[in-house]
């Protein structure tokens, strides 16, 4: 039976009488009804196509139909609770094992980001005895109570900083308390965390980092919080699997050497799917095992849920996404970096791959926040029907983090679409 279609004003109606107000819709003045979409583009109700630069969640492309049919095969076999033994969630463990130091070879499977950022918090604490956190300023790391508290992002809006966190400053060149001008500004921020490591007298469980958060020099604090008996968590909740093009994770920008004890994966991991994972030591695991609690998750891992994390694997491969990550997101920045010399609202172009920030600035000496200016062209690109959000501490940064498959004509038209807006500011 086909499900009653509203129009959008009457959907827009029921939403804001049955739906909670705090869960806030893109675009909320005016937003966009979706009702289909394909690859990298979104298809409102009446059929008006808009280019999609924010859903990094869906990695290789809305609706992919090597997904949608390996979701439907399975579905139609088997979907059952995780504590009945099954092929798919070894086979999928051992090909994510694969893309991944060999001492990072446990894994557990659970729904959500914030579900694997809460048992990444377990295990450290379980593991180090410890209870102290440090992680860095701004950061997001979940909606759950434990990761509300670590989340400066958040915290910062509640109840506030508790005795137990330690807020690093963001390793931010541009912004940040060591620029670029410093001799060595990636040595002087992990010198930060040492210090607070040092001040909670070496009693840390873990450095939670949100990969490319933060600068390309996170050796320093990865020794610093180990000898304090710490470990090192990677979240690569955003920008894991191939999106910084070069390599498969973030943390891998570190170095060949560089493996974090444990890495935390969500969003891309399912391309929309509710599936999530942790992976760690043996050693880390092992300490978990000891506490005499059993862990097991209903869902997480189900056959339906690795079936599906199995065919992301084999896009992400088949279809070079990673390769198509470095050039086409190496051509957008070139664009963006050749925009930043005809208009000077753009301060600053970072990063890699297809996930890449363009900050605004009312002016480049003081580098003041263009916030409203932001705002501003966010809402003129939706009418010109490319669909793109803003980040940062101030909402100052535009960010591009479009699915995978984001084309080379799909950068230029961003970018000619931003030189126009631009020029009429």
């Amino acid at each position: 039976m086909a499900l009653e279609v509203f129009h959008k004003d009457e959907t827009l109606q029921m939403r804001r009488k049955l739906i909670g107000q705090s869960c806030r819709l893109f675009f909320s003045r005016d937003p966009v009804k979706i009702v289909r979409a394909r690859g990298q583009y979104l298809y409102d109700e009446n059929g008006m196509q808009y280019l999609d630069c924010i859903s990094n969640v869906q990695h290789v492309g809305h609706c992919h139909p090597s997904l949608t049919q390996a979701a439907a095969a399975q579905m139609d076999l088997l979907n059952s609770n995780t504590r009945f033994l099954h092929d798919n969630i070894v086979l999928y463990a051992d090909r994510l094992a694969a893309t991944l130091p060999k001492k990072l070879c446990v894994f557990y499977f659970v729904n959500s980001g914030s579900e694997a950022n809460d048992l990444a918090l377990r295990l450290a604490r379980q593991y180090t005895r410890h209870h102290d956190v440090v992680v860095l300023d701004h950061a997001y790391h979940g909606h759950l109570i434990s990761l509300i508290d670590i989340s400066p992002y958040k915290f910062r809006k509640l109840e506030g900083q508790k005795e137990w966190v330690h807020v690093a400053p963001l390793p931010d060149t541009y912004h940040g308390i060591y620029r670029e001008d410093h001799p060595d500004p990636g040595q002087a921020y992990a010198d930060t965390v040492k210090s607070l490591i040092d001040e909670a007298h070496k009693k840390v469980s873990l450095l939670f980092i949100q990969e490319l958060s933060d600068t390309q020099h996170c050796i320093f604090p990865l020794r610093y919080v180990r000898e304090a008996g710490g470990v090192y968590v990677a979240d690569e909740i955003q920008t894991g699997f191939g999106r910084v093009g070069s390599h498969f994770w973030a943390f891998q920008l570190q170095g060949e050497d560089f493996c974090p004890d444990i890495v935390t994966m969500g969003k891309p991991i399912g391309n929309g799917h509710p599936i999530a994972c942790v992976a760690t030591t043996e050693e880390i695991a092992a300490a978990f095992t000891a506490n005499g609690v059993e862990y097991f998750n209903t869902f997480g891992g189900n056959p339906v849920s690795c079936a599906i994390g199995l065919a992301v694997l084999d896009v992400i491969e088949k279809e070079d996404l990673r390769g198509n990550a470095v050039r086409v997101g190496g051509h957008l920045k070139q664009l963006l970096l050749q925009l930043q010399t005809k208009h000077p609202l753009i301060g600053d172009v970072r990063g890699v791959g297809l996930f890449i920030g363009m900050e605004l600035v009312k002016d480049r000496a003081s580098r003041k926040p263009a916030t409203e200016e932001a705002a501003h062209l966010v809402r003129r690109l939706k009418e010109e029907r490319i669909v793109m959000s803003t980040d940062g501490p101030w909402d100052s940064v535009i960010k591009f983090k479009p699915p995978m498959c984001f084309s080379i004509e799909d950068a230029e038209r961003v970018c000619t679409c931003i030189d126009q807006i631009l020029r009429g500011c």
